[in-house]
Parts: C-alpha cells; structure tokens; sequence
C-alpha cells in the first residue's frame, strides 16, 4: 500500500532550524539522507523531495481564457508544506513507524495518508 507522509513546518519547528549552526544543519540533512538511503535499500521508497519557500509558489487558475499562473492568494496558515516522502509498504503501521522517525514527529507536523488506487476505480492512472 502506498502512503504520503507528509512534513509540514510551523514557526516554532522554522525558529527551530534557523537556530542550529551550520553542523547542525548539515546533520539535519544528514539524517533525512539516512532515512531515505534506508527506504531506498528496503524498496520502499517510491519518491520524496523537499520543497522550496512557499514565496516561490503559484496559483494556477483555469479560465475559459485559459490558465494563468501568479502569486497568491494562498490560504492564511501557520504550518506549510516542507516535504514529503512517497512510500510502499506493507502496513499502516509500518508507514506511522517511518513517519515518527522524522523530527518534525515532535512538533505534531507529519501528516499520513494512503493513496487511492485508481485502477480499482476504473481509472486509468
């Protein structure tokens, strides 16, 4: 089954991480790439990226004119969006153990859902 653990960021985890040396950040990362090495060596990783400042952002609305692309609005939030992580795994569970591996555990930040599985639905994805 498939699940999307997703991380999120709140200013109490950002305040967090804009504190920590250099080293400290380095580890951080560090420890992401362990996780992942450990999910790719286990195949149970599918996909995962860490995403930019939610600044960078767009909106894209469609029109009858066609698509338009800008800045905002986005909705008014405290946590965003920070990264996410694609998994396979055999259990709910054992996506809730990899999710609570992730230091944003402690700050109540990581969301997991599974996946639908459009083909049981008749799609064709």
């Amino acid at each position: 089954m498939k699940y999307l653990i997703q991380i999120y960021s709140n200013p109490e985890s950002r305040t967090a991480w804009e504190g920590f040396s250099p080293e400290e950040r380095a580890e951080g990362y560090a420890y992401y790439r362990a996780i992942s090495d450990e999910l790719v060596s286990s195949g149970e990783l599918l996909a995962s990226e860490p995403l930019a400042d939610i600044s960078l952002a767009k909106r894209v609305t469609k029109t009858d004119d066609g698509a338009v692309a800008s800045d905002g609005p986005f909705a008014e939030t405290k946590e965003l969006l920070a990264g996410f992580y694609l998994v396979d795994c055999d259990s709910e569970a054992r996506a809730l153990e990899i999710a609570a591996r992730f230091p944003e555990a402690e700050y109540g930040l990581i969301e997991v859902r599974p996946t639908l599985d459009m083909a049981d639905r008749g799609g064709d994805l």
